[in-house]
């Protein structure tokens, strides 16, 4: 064995007798394995969900939906029910989607106190759905607008796409806003508990 070899052998057995098992090692990967499985379990049901409301609309149009002198003919009630489903479905899928992805910003600006953190997230999201359930109330029709046909046209189209994009553009700006506001609040609020903790030594 040459003199590199055995330097080589001398410093990996240096290397591994430092190392210390540890404890919570195998708890550690059981919970990774759990957490993984949940995950996918999670992925699973939202996709079988998917599908399933992709089906039932699909049935709903194919049953409401008749075909005269070869045109797809369909009343405008249909249309403005089906629409409302899809801006309640579309606040709450996105809302706590793009929650889920926002925890890590979140933890990082409330890392002084994350319960109030926490409070603050939970209290937003009340807001938030207030705030898109209002604009469903507020943008519902519940008879034909004068331009409006007895089955839907062009008209009335054109306004449901518009109600979508509006929820889409609430959505986009009130996250928008909590994007940049965080920050704020959070400096805010741990100058605040950096005051409220140091009052009592001035005191005294």
């Amino acid at each position: 064995m040459s003199i590199t070899e055995e330097r080589l052998r001398d410093a990996i057995a240096d290397g591994t007798a430092s190392i210390t098992e540890s404890p919570d090692l195998f708890a550690r990967v059981q919970l990774s394995i759990a957490d993984d499985r949940r995950v996918r379990r999670q992925h699973r049901n939202a996709a079988s969900i998917a599908a399933c409301l992709v089906g039932a609309l699909c049935a709903a149009l194919f049953a409401l939906t008749d075909v005269r002198k070869g045109e797809l003919l369909m009343d405008w009630w249909v249309l403005e029910i089906i629409t409302n489903v899809v801006l309640i479905a579309v606040a709450l899928w996105l809302g706590p989607l793009i929650k889920r992805f926002g925890k890590s910003y979140a933890a990082d600006v409330f890392r002084g106190n994350p319960r109030t953190g926490k409070s603050f997230i939970v209290l937003t999201d009340f807001a938030y759905y207030l705030i898109f359930f209002s604009y469903i109330l507020f943008t519902v029709s519940f008879e034909p607008a004068s331009d409006w046909g007895p089955t839907v046209t062009a008209a009335q189209l054109k306004v449901e796409t518009a109600r979508l994009a509006g929820i889409l553009l609430i959505i986009g700006v009130l996250h928008g806003i909590n994007l940049l506001a965080l920050p704020v609040i959070g400096r805010l609020l741990t100058l605040n508990r950096q005051l409220d903790e140091s009052s009592p030594d001035q005191s005294a």
